[in-house]
């Protein structure tokens, strides 16, 4: 039962269509370039290649079961960025007082907005954007105390809950500042999230106030608060009164985030478990400063966001906010000829999903193909050239300045650091990252469970499809699996479920003891562990690779998550469907399916539709797919499915599904990793090879 794909980068394939005698001569200046810089690079990246091949993390004991830790934090898990500043509260008061006029956090100006006819009849807005407006930390810190003080005059009360229910911006992060100083427990909510699960969260943790914004209140909010009895004000972004300070324990953020269920579970964190995961993701990044510049554009209501901008916060950076619509110079709000965020801002830092990254590399690598031969030749040329000096430790200034500073320019151009979390990140896509934008990618690991913290890759670390080693927070260790065949005895690497231990392991979830209980223990020394239901393998260094699911929730490739059971449950019942099996895995963003049509409705339809054949032949007909497709998908939206669960692609099997033919249990149960071998072409088909 292995998921994972291949954890190599392949080359780019170079079509001969140029002049050969050119193409002669450009490999003549490739190999001279090499000959030339072979000296002063072969002295100057012997430590980079040792620091590649390096041991990274160590079991703590002989035992197969010993839980890996890194070779930074063999003596002892980190649990604080700075002495004596236990709560978030303390880590933002250090911050301030450190870094007390310099810039924090930045919000572009909208000059215009325009509305933009589309070829299809629909109208786009697009805006013009100014130059970025800064807070200083002083600024944020005089901010957030007001609202904190206002929030209380209101009526809020130290340790009871307030939710959040906002986009990315300034706001954001002020109105959590003004939480953890009061002790106001946090309840984050998706902005995307649908009508139900928002009415689940509001009403779960019982809130009287709520924090929005006004486009929020109008589109999403204002249907539903009649279904929020609890709910008293809802505030859209001056006596003082004393205020309870915190203590670590104290519960600083009720994250939710999608169950198995369908319905968002509230995770429970407190203050020291975000600060043990901020100390050691910060631990990661080399060289974290003032001078660093981070553009915050993903969801703050998600770990990985929220936990980068407290990293940043808490080292001096800037935050600039932007969106993924306004993210770039070609992205879909900004109007053509305007500037996009990162261009204006110039960020050295970014946080992005797999979704994110790969829609950069399919758009860089359309422009490629529409370059002119001899353009496209000296791109591929220099990309496999680049690949091949990356993998030694060598650097290529000259094809970095020349080759793919356009290229690099598209996020602003001085992106020094790369981190993907949120889904596993493909090889070709993490090379290609890595290689244009002439700076490390590094991988990411972990849960909300954990407040994002588990492992990070190392940014001399030149291997792809790995997550790197565990944080110094934390430690890792191996559990068996025996039905999925997975033991931390396997040969020649160790394998099992991944047990996270350490300070960064949550409380648990909000108003679930069952849940719970099921997903963390204590162990005999009172540390905290999660079991997180995702299948590991421990590579000789010390570093892990995430080679399959448990459960079968799926994370997609933009972080959300699909139950299988659930689609399945939505749309086994029609008349047109004998059986289905829902199929998704985190390297693509979308659901695919496996469908046993029932064959009097199936060929009903068929006539309908005027199509003729014969039973197979109908079910391999591509037109037939589309068909049973539409119903499925009307079927989806009148189950509330949201559209992200729904199939986007299917494959009619015209043979059922019966024990005998080994895909479904005596039970009539489906056995996911028999139809996956058994569907695998199909799969590949539905999904393109990659």
């Amino acid at each position: 039962m292995n998921n994972h794909v291949s954890s190599k980068p392949s080359t780019m394939k170079l079509k001969h269509t140029i002049n050969p005698i050119l193409l002669y001569f450009i490999h003549f200046i490739i190999s001279l370039y090499t000959i030339l810089t072979y000296i002063p690079y072969y002295f100057l990246s012997e430590s980079r290649q040792e620091k590649s091949n390096q041991i990274k993390a160590k079991p703590v004991n002989s035992k197969p079961e010993s839980a890996y830790r890194s070779v930074n934090s063999l003596d002892g898990l980190a649990s604080v960025l700075y002495p004596g500043c236990d709560t978030l509260d303390k880590v933002f008061m250090h911050a301030k007082n450190k870094f007390k006029d310099k810039r924090l956090l930045g919000t572009r100006e909208i000059l215009n907005e325009e509305d933009e006819v589309q070829p299809n009849g629909k109208i786009f807005k697009k805006v013009i954007l100014g130059n970025y407006n800064w807070l200083s930390f002083e600024d944020v810190f005089v901010r957030a105390f007001n609202f904190g003080n206002g929030l209380q005059i209101l009526g809020q009360k130290p340790k009871t809950n307030i939710a959040i229910f906002c986009e990315t911006r300034a706001e954001w992060m002020i109105a959590a500042q003004a939480c953890f100083m009061y002790n106001f427990q946090l309840v984050t909510l998706y902005a995307t999230l649908g009508g139900p699960a928002i009415v689940h969260g509001l009403n779960e943790t019982e809130v009287t106030n709520i924090i929005t914004s006004k486009e929020l209140l109008q589109t999403k909010l204002k249907d539903i608060v009649s279904l929020v009895p609890c709910l008293r004000h809802i505030i859209t972004v001056d006596e003082n009164k004393p205020h309870s300070k915190p203590v670590p324990s104290d519960i600083a953020v009720i994250m939710y985030t999608s169950g198995s269920t369908g319905l968002p579970k509230g995770v429970m964190i407190s203050h020291s478990n975000l600060i043990a995961g901020i100390t050691g993701m910060a631990e990661r990044i080399p060289e974290l400063g003032e001078k660093d510049v981070y553009v915050g554009y993903l969801p703050l209501a998600h770990v990985l966001e929220l936990s980068a901008e407290l990293v940043c916060l808490s080292h001096g950076c800037c935050i600039g906010y932007s969106s993924p619509q306004t993210l770039a110079d070609q992205s879909s709000k900004i109007k053509k000829g305007s500037k996009g965020d990162t261009s204006i801002l110039k960020p050295t830092l970014m946080a992005a999903v797999p979704e994110i990254m790969d829609r950069i590399y399919k758009n860089v690598m359309n422009k490629v193909n529409e370059m002119s031969n001899f353009q496209r030749t000296l791109f591929i040329l220099a990309y496999n050239y680049k690949m091949e000096q990356i993998s030694k430790g060598h650097g290529t200034p000259l094809c970095d300045s020349f080759i793919f500073r356009k290229v690099r320019s598209l996020l602003g151009g001085n992106i020094r650091l790369l981190l993907c979390g949120g889904a596993p990140l493909s090889a070709t896509t993490q090379r290609f990252m890595n290689i244009c934008f002439c700076c490390p990618v590094g991988q990411g690991y972990g849960l909300t469970e954990s407040c994002g913290a588990g492992t990070i890759t190392e940014v001399w670390d030149y291997n792809t499809g790995r997550v790197g080693a565990p944080l110094v927070c934390c430690e890792i260790k191996l559990k068996n699996w025996e039905e999925g065949g997975y033991f931390n005895t396997d040969k020649p690497h160790p394998r099992g479920e991944i047990i996270i231990g350490g300070q960064n392991v949550t409380m648990g979830y909000y108003k679930n003891e069952a849940k719970t209980k099921a997903d963390f223990f204590e162990d005999e020394n009172g540390q905290r562990w999660l079991c997180t239901g995702d299948i590991g393998e421990f590579d000789p260094d010390g570093c892990l690779k995430i080679i399959d699911r448990k459960k079968d929730l799926v994370k997609l490739q933009a972080g959300e998550y699909v139950s299988l059971g659930k689609v399945e449950a939505a749309l086994k019942n029609l008349s047109l469907i004998d059986n289905i099996c829902a199929y998704a895995n985190s390297y693509h963003s979308y659901v695919i399916g496996f469908v046993v049509p029932n064959q009097k409705e199936l060929t009903e339809l068929a006539r309908k539709r005027g199509l003729r054949g014969t039973w197979e032949e109908l079910c391999n007909s591509c037109e037939m797919e589309n068909e049973v497709l539409k119903v499925l998908s009307e079927a989806a939206v009148s189950a509330s499915l949201e559209k992200f669960e729904i199939p986007v692609k299917i494959r009619l099997s015209p043979e059922p599904w019966t024990p005998e033919t080994g895909l479904v249990t005596d039970a009539f149960k489906l056995k996911r990793k028999e139809l996956k071998t058994h569907y695998q072409a199909d799969i590949e088909r539905m999904y393109g090879r990659k």
